[in-house]
C-alpha cells in the first residue's frame, strides 16, 4: 500500500458464469469497501464496460486491465501459463508478482491457481507446502478454521503441525479469534488414537510453543465450536468435510428446511466467498467455480480482509 490505496486484483474472466457474475459481484462489493481499496479488473475489457453499463454503473468504479486470453476449467493447470501468457490468470499473477496489487483473487481454474500460487508468488521461505483452508461455521456462533482442504492429499507429520501454526495466526489476525484453540481431526480423542501420520503429529503438535495446542477432535466436534477454532487434517480428509457441510446446505434446501440463518448461511459457498491460499507470499483467494454475483462479493471482501490484515507479513517475519 506505498500509494495508500489497497489495490484487489479479480480474474474477471474466472467462473461458469464470468465476466457477468464477476462484474456484477465487484459492483457489490465496492458499495462495503472502504474508500482506500480500489478492485482491479483482469479480462476482456469491452465486455466488462458493456456490462457495468447495462447496470447503470460508470466503469471507472474500478481499473481494468485488458487480456485477451483466458485460462478454461479444462486447461491443463501447468500448461496454461505458458500457453496462454496473456490470459486474465497469467497477467492477474503477474500484477501480483510485481506488487502492483495486493491480493488476488479468482472463480477461475482451481489448479491453474494453485501453479500460479506456487510458481509465480511462490511459497514463503521456510514454508513446507502452502495450504488451502477453509472457513466453517460453528453452532456456537462465529467461524472456524479447517485446513488442508484439498491441496495436499498426502501429509507428514511436520507439514501437519506447521499447518497448525498458519492456522492459528490466520484465526487470529483474520478471523479476529484471540489464542485460537488448534486441533488435529483423529477417529478418537486419545493420543494414541490414528494413523501413523496423526500420531507422530500429536507428539510434535503437543509440544509446540507456537500455538494452543488442545489435542485430539473427532468429525462430531468440527461444526460445534465447543472445542477447537482451528481444525488441522491431510487435504484429503479435509476436501471430504468440505464437500459433505456444502451438501448438506443443498440438501436442506431440497427437503424445505429453514436455512436463514447463520450456521446454515456458513454452508452455502456464496457467503464464504473464497478459499485462502496459505504460506505463499501474497494474498490468494480460489472462489468456486460456480459463483454467483453474491459469492463474488464475499470472494473479494475475503481477499481485502486478508490483505489489510498483514497475515503474509507476519508469517515472514516470524519465519525470517
Amino acid at each position: 500500500m506505498a500509494t495508500g490505496i489497497l489495490k484487489i486484483g479479480v480474474d474477471a474472466m474466472g467462473g461458469d458464469y464470468a465476466p457477468q457474475a464477476v462484474v456484477l459481484g465487484a459492483l457489490q462489493a465496492v458499495e462495503q469497501l472502504p474508500d482506500d481499496v480500489r478492485i482491479v479488473l483482469f479480462g476482456d475489457e469491452a465486455a466488462i464496460r458493456e456490462i457495468a453499463s447495462k447496470e447503470g454503473a460508470t466503469s471507472d468504479l474500478f481499473d481494468i486491465v485488458p487480456t485477451t486470453e483466458v485460462i478454461t476449467m479444462s486447461d491443463h493447470p501447468a500448461q496454461a501459463f505458458s500457453k496462454k501468457p496473456d490470459s486474465s490468470l497469467s497477467v492477474g499473477f503477474g500484477y501480483l508478482k510485481a506488487g502492483k496489487i495486493d491480493g488476488f483473487a479468482s472463480a477461475g481454474n482451481t489448479g491453474a491457481m494453485l501453479v500460479g500460487s506456487m510458481y509465480s508468488v511462490k511459497a514463503i521461505e521456510g514454508i513446507i507446502r502452502p495450504t488451502i483452508s477453509s472457513h466453517i461455521p460453528v453452532v456456537s456462533g462465529g467461524t472456524a478454521l479447517l485446513l488442508d482442504v484439498g491441496l495436499n492429499v498426502d501429509c507428514k507429520p511436520d507439514v501437519l503441525d506447521q499447518y497448525g501454526w498458519l492456522g492459528s495466526i490466520y484465526a487470529e489476525k483474520v478471523l479476529g479469534i484471540p489464542k485460537p484453540r488448534v486441533a488435529l481431526l483423529n477417529i478418537g480423542e486419545e493420543k494414541e488414537k490414528g494413523n501413523l501420520a496423526t500420531k507422530a503429529a500429536y507428539e510434535i503438535m503437543e509440544g509446540s510453543p507456537r500455538y494452543n495446542f488442545v489435542g485430539n477432535v473427532e468429525g462430531k466436534h468440527i461444526f460445534t465450536g465447543e472445542v477447537a477454532d482451528v481444525i488441522v487434517c491431510d487435504g484429503f480428509v479435509g476436501n471430504i468435510v468440505l464437500k459433505q457441510a456444502e451438501s448438506m446446505y443443498d440438501i436442506a434446501l431440497r427437503l424445505g428446511m429453514p436455512v436463514d440463518n447463520p450456521f446454515y448461511r456458513g454452508m452455502n459457498y456464496e457467503h464464504i466467498g473464497g478459499t485462502p491460499v496459505l504460506g505463499v507470499n501474497s494474498v490468494v483467494t480460489v472462489g468456486h467455480g460456480r459463483s454467483t454475483p453474491l459469492a463474488i462479493r464475499n470472494m473479494i471482501l475475503q481477499t481485502e480482509r486478508t490483505a489489510r490484515s498483514g497475515f503474509v507479513s507476519q508469517i515472514k517475519a516470524l519465519l525470517a
